[in-house]
């Protein structure tokens, strides 16, 4: 009975190690040219892909120990598979990434640098397991510094020369000169272009060179159970679909130099060129630190953004929480965004902002296809400690910010919210405890509702709500339960039809501090 037994075992050891040896569609790199020892196998990983490749697909295989490598082109039905243990690390030296391909930078197509991780008009492709993959990005950070900080001209290299002899006639807005003039480019450490059913799950990104997982134009995308681990560095993203559909990302932990997660849609005159929106996008589970943002969208959304969901995630550290951007000549719509049960802490900003003057501060224009457009967003159930801003809301005066709800929401720290150029705007069961001014600043907004609405720690001589020059507010079942020096100021002589439903004021000292400008009809007790 025991030599049966050990029999068994044998067999199904020597079935397990054959199939990661190269049968049954699995290729181990160790037996096709590979070594892990740390010296470069481009030809040897890429070769084996293409192998794969030929016989319809199949899983390149990584065993532990350290791998170098150049840009590596993925095919359809592809799975690269990093076992525990396994350290595949990407070049320092910039030729290993010509030549140039047709790849998306921050929302404008261009040819320029492969991407780490490169896939074009591919389907089936997957990377996954345990290991650790590593961009090393410094030799790249270290580029931009060095371009970004000469006094005066430098001599061109030779990747720029080829950048300018590729690009000719690429299209882009003035404001954007100055990253043009850079002439280069760095590459997202993963850029899938034009692929569907894309699946990155387990493994670990670190010192990604730009943003790190990028799929753009792609249909059917999830990334689960990874972490990016990116120090400071020039806009090294975690994970950003750009004119994508079908978007599920879950279960990451994310710590970078700029955005956790940023959902886009091309810049400018380029994006509506295309015109692909990003759609159908769920985010939940997830845990960010380090970063300009937790959830951002924005500021390239020229495409469009439309019907996403955020939810069951932990910002800590960021400098923000829930960014949405964008500013007059980009034009796209945002819509139909949901946000709900996000706890944050730690925030040195906005916890929440909506802001149309993003990147630049120009005059009003004709509403046209370059008018970026905001409307149907609503969040929900979050918790705000230690914030520097509880929220921020911005429309442009051709296009106010439209239909958008907070509700059942806590916010502990420096300021509370304000809302400028917007309409239909709901507040309902929030309380802001800020340290300094109202917690609610309204201004040229319109149609507004304030319910059960408040402070725990109302200031000496500061209204909770503070209005100046909106109309059409409803203020109702509010109970201020700790005592209240003013709990509205109002002013301005665009304010009119303000009207108090159903409160109790019995702590509150002022109810209404009406400036001089204040029309005498402008609220109704």
């Amino acid at each position: 009975m025991k030599i049966k037994s050990i029999l068994i075992i044998f067999c199904f050891i020597t079935a397990f190690n054959t199939a990661f040896a190269g049968n049954d569609g699995w290729l181990n790199i160790l037996n096709e040219g590979g070594n892990n020892k740390g010296i470069k196998c481009t030809e040897a990983i890429q070769g084996a892909i293409e192998k794969a490749s030929k016989n319809g697909g199949g899983t390149i295989f990584f065993p532990a120990g350290e791998y170098l490598t150049g840009a590596l082109k993925l095919k359809s039905n592809i799975t690269i598979y990093l076992d525990s243990g396994a350290l595949l690390k990407f070049s320092e030296n910039f030729d290993d990434y010509l030549p140039y391909v047709e790849m998306r930078y921050e929302g404008i197509v261009m040819q320029s640098f492969s991407p780490l991780f490169y896939a074009k008009d591919v389907e089936n492709i997957t990377i996954k397991g345990r290991g650790v993959i590593d961009g090393q990005g410094k030799a790249w950070w270290n580029e931009v510094y060095r371009i970004e900080s000469a006094k005066g001209p430098i001599p061109q290299t030779k990747y720029q020369t080829m950048w300018e002899e590729q690009n000719k006639g690429i299209v882009y807005s003035p404001y954007y000169q100055r990253t043009i003039d850079k002439k280069f480019f760095r590459p997202s450490f993963f850029q899938a272009y034009n692929c569907k059913n894309i699946l990155i799950e387990g493994v670990t990104f670190k010192n990604s060179p730009f943003w790190t997982i990028n799929p753009e134009f792609c249909d059917n995308v999830t990334v689960t159970g990874i972490t990016i681990n990116n120090p400071h560095s020039p806009n090294t993203d975690g994970i950003n679909p750009s004119s994508c559909t079908n978007v599920h990302i879950s279960n990451c932990h994310i710590s970078v130099g700029d955005d956790c997660i940023t959902i886009k849609s091309g810049r400018d005159a380029d994006g509506r060129k295309y015109g692909k929106a990003t759609e159908n996008v769920t985010i939940t589970n997830c845990t960010m630190l380090s970063g300009h943002g937790g959830v951002v969208i924005g500021s390239e959304m020229s495409g469009g953004i439309k019907k996403i969901t955020i939810s069951n995630c932990i910002f800590d550290g960021t400098d923000r929480g829930i960014r949405i951007k964008a500013a007059r000549g980009r034009g796209g719509v945002v819509e139909d965004i949901r946000v709900d049960n996000i706890v944050m802490k730690n925030i040195k900003e906005e916890a929440i902002i909506l802001d149309l003057f993003y990147d630049k501060d120009n005059a009003p224009e004709p509403v046209t296809e370059r008018t970026p457009i905001f409307r149907n967003i609503h969040i929900s159930n979050v918790t705000g400690g230690n914030v520097n801003k509880a929220g921020f809301v911005r429309g442009i005066s051709e296009m106010p910010i439209q239909n958008i709800s907070f509700s059942n929401i806590n916010m502990d720290g420096k300021e509370g919210f304000t809302v400028i150029t917007a309409t239909d705007v709901e507040f309902h069961d929030v309380k802001v405890n800020a340290t300094v001014g109202s917690s609610f600043k309204i201004s040229d907004a319109k149609n507004l509702i304030l319910d059960n609405v408040g402070s725990s720690t109302p200031l000496k001589g500061i209204p909770v709500i503070k209005i100046d020059n909106a109309s059409n507010i409803m203020i109702n079942n509010n109970f201020p339960f700790n005592a209240t020096d003013i709990f509205i100021e109002a002013n301005g002589k665009d304010t009119k039809n303000i009207f108090l439903k159903n409160n109790v004021f019995n702590n509150v000292n002022t109810v209404v501090k009406k400036g001089k400008d204040l029309d005498k009809k402008a609220i109704t007790e």
